[in-house]
């Protein structure tokens, strides 16, 4: 069965739906949706039977359910925001939605009802600093993770925070932030599928930092970090998403302004990293997104409007181009999702 794809366009005010190809990679586009107000961040329950769109215009996410035949959307309802969400993110039982306000400075928790409208007023609204940028809970559900970039007033931190999976409130824990060294700028991050390590990108830093996760207390402690660029460069940069392979052997970092992916093998006994270099990218790759078996990465270029596909070695992780599409102004978002059937 075809994977679906959602793209949100930014700039066209739409969300473009796609069905993948799971054997050959290619894509066909299956439809649109009209999503007024700069739709940006995208996220889906564990179950993907609901997508949720955050739009960064008009202070407000927005609820579909989503057609378990084809992949189609019709939207459920939306929901009005204090501030515009960069990033949003359901809990591991699909019963609360997080979302993390960069210019807003709070993270939050909006309530999911039976019909998997994302809700108003918050659970939790809840003050951290400038600069937060992404948000999400561990496999266990017990814990959240909100990243703090060092620009513009950011705190250069990550704060780690206490879940309740039953209620959806916050509470620090201890210690409530894990302080980054000058300039790192932790952004997003990943779980390894089957380690307990996380990894951030470090959209200041140009860098990946690994950090062994205490299960127990929920805490981070960093054990490596790493370039995402390679030796010499001088130019301007940033990082931006970070994903790791459904089998945990490589994972994927791109760079803004060399316009290029970083890729790094993952040894398996420990979550060390190996730099493999970096493939080119359409201009300014923001957001990508790797498919349910790994075979596939799918690069956004905000600068160009574009769509790259690339095939993943399974025995190198190298990425090679295998086709490009237009997809319109300003592309912010890029999820696959199997769904059931």
């Amino acid at each position: 069965m075809p994977y679906s794809m959602y793209v949100s366009i930014s700039g066209d005010d739409k969300v473009l739906i796609f069905q993948m190809d799971p054997d050959s990679g290619k894509l066909d586009k299956q439809g649109e949706v009209a999503v007024p107000g700069r739709p940006a961040p995208v996220t889906a329950t564990p179950d993907r039977r609901f997508l949720y769109v955050g739009r960064r215009e008009v202070n407000e996410i927005s609820s579909f359910s989503i057609d378990q035949s084809n992949g189609n959307l019709s939207l459920l309802g939306t929901a009005p925001l204090e501030f515009d969400p960069c990033y949003i993110g359901t809990d591991r039982q699909g019963k609360f939605l997080l979302s993390s306000y960069y210019e807003g400075a709070h993270a939050a928790v909006h309530p999911i009802d039976a019909d998997g409208v994302a809700g108003s007023p918050t659970i939790e609204w809840l003050e951290t600093a400038k600069g937060a940028h992404s948000i999400q809970t561990d496999p266990s559900d017990k814990y959240a993770f909100v990243p703090h970039i060092d620009n513009r007033g950011g705190p250069n931190a990550i704060f780690q925070f206490k879940f309740d999976a039953n209620t959806g409130h916050l509470t620090p824990n201890s210690p409530p932030r894990v302080e980054q060294p000058k300039g790192a700028g932790p952004r997003h991050f990943c779980f390894h599928p089957n380690q307990d390590i996380l990894y951030f990108s470090n959209e200041q830093g140009c860098s990946v930092t690994g950090y062994n996760f205490d299960r127990a207390n929920g805490t981070l402690s960093p054990f490596q970090t790493i370039s995402t660029l390679p030796d010499g460069y001088q130019g301007e940069n940033s990082c931006a998403q970070i994903q790791i392979s459904p089998n945990g052997m490589y994972l994927y970092a791109p760079n803004r302004g060399h316009d290029s992916i970083a890729g790094f093998a993952v040894d398996p006994s420990n979550g060390q990293l190996t730099a493999l270099g970096q493939t080119p990218a359409e201009p300014t790759p923001r957001v990508f997104s790797i498919d349910p078996q790994g075979k596939f990465l799918y690069s956004a270029g905000l600068g160009s409007g574009k769509l790259a596909a690339y095939s993943i070695d399974d025995n190198s992780g190298q990425l090679n181009r295998i086709d490009t599409y237009d997809v319109g102004e300003g592309p912010m978002w890029v999820l696959i999702a199997q769904l059931p059937g």
